[in-house]
């Protein structure tokens, strides 16, 4: 279910609940994107990009979640200062991206994938995936990285039948592994979390993983420390214009031949 809002003033989730919001890139009129609320390192990782759709994938999701975040707490997308936790693996400064001086009231996970962008909002770790179901010949090296039993479950699967479990359990697996804090530092196979059960919940324990409805071609997933108290997910969809510069000067100079 899909729901669409205006940009507002929004009030924290509270203790067992999550919000989702999903981005279509292809709604955000090109050329009018408002990276000016980019701070110069996304600004340098957009840039290292070579193909000019991923750097507006990249920049028109980054944008999305300053906003986001800047309405919960009340400041402008280019107020909102990221920071890092200490990566669970390692101790080193790289772990789950945080909002400085959100003293730990607001979580948040991003994705991104094709013409796909998720973010996710909690008051406990969470994190989210999306990707691309892959064709027949692309899943046999991603599933050789799983848990012993889910590439049982794979295998049990007619192979047109695969490609689809497959995205469904990895998004399971990464969205985890980002409430986690590590990422894929953490081994893919040390945890279960299964290809099966579309309706959830799923292991492991002391966390909520969950399917979260996207478009055909496309998984995702969500996953938060802890039980929810609300029946979810619900993706509401984040409108395109909400992500541009709202100038007569810019929407004119879009529409202006060179």
């Amino acid at each position: 279910m899909e729901q669409t809002l205006p940009w507002v003033v929004r009030e924290l989730p509270p203790p067992g609940s999550l919000d989702l919001w999903l981005l279509r890139v292809s709604d955000v009129p090109l050329g009018i994107l408002d990276e000016q609320v980019l701070d110069a390192t996304e600004r340098q990782r957009a840039a290292t990009l070579m193909h000019a759709a991923d750097r507006t994938r990249f920049t028109a999701a980054h944008v999305a979640l300053r906003r986001l975040l800047g309405s919960y707490l009340s400041l402008r997308p280019e107020e909102v200062h990221f920071g890092r936790d200490t990566c669970p693996c390692c101790g080193g400064p790289h772990g789950r991206p945080t909002v400085l001086d959100a003293d730990d009231r607001l979580f948040f996970s991003l994705s991104h994938r094709g013409d796909l962008a998720v973010v996710g909002t909690a008051a406990a770790p969470i994190g989210v995936d999306v990707e691309l179901v892959p064709d027949e010949d692309g899943t046999a090296d991603l599933a050789a990285m799983l848990h012993v039993d889910e590439q049982a479950e794979l295998a049990a699967l007619s192979p047109p039948a695969r490609p689809r479990a497959l995205a469904r359990l990895w998004t399971r697996k990464e969205a985890y592994l980002k409430g986690l804090g590590t990422g894929l530092g953490r081994d893919p196979s040390l945890d279960y979390v299964g290809s099966g059960r579309p309706e959830g919940p799923y292991p492991p324990s002391g966390w909520t993983l969950l399917d979260v409805p996207v478009d055909r071609g496309y998984a995702a997933a969500v996953a938060v420390r802890g039980e929810l108290t609300v029946q979810g997910p619900l993706v509401r969809r984040l409108a395109g214009l909400d992500l541009v510069r709202h100038t007569c000067d810019a929407l004119q100079k879009a529409r202006t031949p060179p």
